[in-house]
């Protein structure tokens, strides 16, 4: 390093520190019509309600949680996930509903609906991380090869971290004829890493672009953005509603619990499916991610206050991304279920299933899980006489449920 090195700004100094992993900061007439979105306020891009983005609580007290020994065993399955073995033969056929669905882990979906394809937060890579050697790593290997998926018509980003906007996943995708939606200021890092411009559909929240007949909207969520230490907010998180001739379908992208679920549901619901975020939740960041309860919550908004369609659980089961035991959030979305009528799909990673056909319901990661703890379980002591004003509120477990004895 010379002399003149150390006059260099500190910024101009951590950006040529940064690899391509990073993405790209937003720039030129794509940061003008940033400035110009009603959801950019005071030079960051502002959530639907107020919400804390960075962990509440002692830092001290999260990390003896989540490097617990005991804890971390928890976090991880103790075998190998039954991945589906995913073929192109398995895809080649069209859903004889018109609508099918094929989770390929975390908050990776394919989407064939009315004729199309729709990929959504596609992640590839083994680990979550701007760095091949470090960063949470795959719990299961992917259900099948990125190239062995055949031809997708559009692929759909909710925001840009890295459990959901993939690198080399995006620049193997950049290779095919398909185009890409996603929201306001993500595409600075598509750019980067070769996707043309001309294949994107870049929109803020409540604008709609149409591909191949199919019409993809950005609806609003609870989160925020970034991909470095130096967050800028420069870039939205949304969810989406995607709506076909026939079918229409939901996804959450990452996001905490708001009431405009509701006007979602109003103006694009009710779905025949929706793909909601009920894993990595924490009472350390409630207001950015949802419980396995919160996301019920949501979808019945999504479909009107009633139950309705198809809920998936997504972004669970693939990286190791929060405190919670690895099971709880598939368990306790099953529980939630259950108890408000809804029909709830647990399809193994890679198994393709049509909301409007047989759905697969068996819980398979009870062979895999230590027991489990049910602390959104209450008692009939604790729960009272029933609804009213002497009903009990507080939530108690009801003892831990061992999951590989109810095989």
């Amino acid at each position: 390093m010379t002399g003149a090195d150390y006059l260099l700004p500190l910024r101009t100094k951590l950006r040529s520190m940064r690899t391509e992993s990073f993405g790209a900061d937003p720039a030129g007439a794509r940061m003008e019509r940033i400035r110009r979105s009603p959801h950019f306020v005071d030079g960051v891009f502002q959530n639907p309600v107020g919400s804390r983005t960075r962990p509440s609580g002692s830092t001290v007290e999260f990390a003896k949680i989540y490097f617990h020994k005991e804890q971390r065993a928890r976090r991880s399955p103790t075998g190998a996930v039954p991945v589906h073995p995913t073929t192109l033969a398995d895809l080649a056929a069209s859903p004889a509903t018109g609508l099918r669905l094929t989770w390929m882990g975390h908050s990776s979906v394919l989407a064939e609906i009315d004729g199309r394809r729709v990929l959504f937060d596609p992640v590839w890579g083994e680990r979550c991380s701007p760095f091949p050697f470090a960063g949470p790593k795959r719990l299961h290997p992917t259900p099948l090869p990125l190239a062995a998926l055949g031809p997708v018509d559009v692929v759909v980003i909710s925001h840009d971290h890295y459990d959901h906007l993939d690198m080399p996943t995006i620049r193997a995708l950049a290779g095919t004829d398909t185009v890409f939606a996603v929201p306001l200021g993500v595409g600075a890092h598509l750019e980067r890493w070769g996707v043309p411009a001309d294949r994107m559909r870049e929109l803020d929240w409540n604008e709609t672009a149409t591909v191949a007949g199919i019409r993809l909207t950005a609806t609003p969520a609870r989160h925020f953005c970034g991909r470095g230490l130096r967050n800028q907010q420069h870039a939205l998180w949304a969810s989406w509603a995607v709506t076909g001739p026939e079918h229409r379908i939901y996804h959450s992208g990452d996001t905490g619990y708001f009431p405009g679920f509701r006007d979602i549901g109003a103006e694009h619901g009710p779905f025949d499916a929706t793909m909601i975020q009920i894993g990595a939740y924490s009472e350390y960041w409630p207001d950015i991610h949802m419980t396995p309860a919160e996301g019920m919550r949501a979808h019945l908004d999504l479909q009107g206050g009633r139950p309705h369609g198809v809920l998936l659980p997504i972004h669970w089961g693939t990286f190791n991304l929060a405190p919670h035991a690895w099971a709880e959030p598939g368990e306790w979305t099953k529980d939630a279920g259950e108890e408000a009528g809804q029909a709830v799909a647990f399809p193994r990673p890679g198994e393709p299933f049509e909301p409007a056909g047989e759905l697969p319901v068996e819980p398979w990661w009870r062979p895999l899980s230590t027991s489990l703890a049910r602390p959104w379980r209450r008692t009939e002591e604790q729960a009272g006489p029933g609804p009213g004003p002497d009903a009990g509120s507080a939530p108690a477990a009801r003892g831990d449920l061992d999951l590989a004895g109810e095989r």
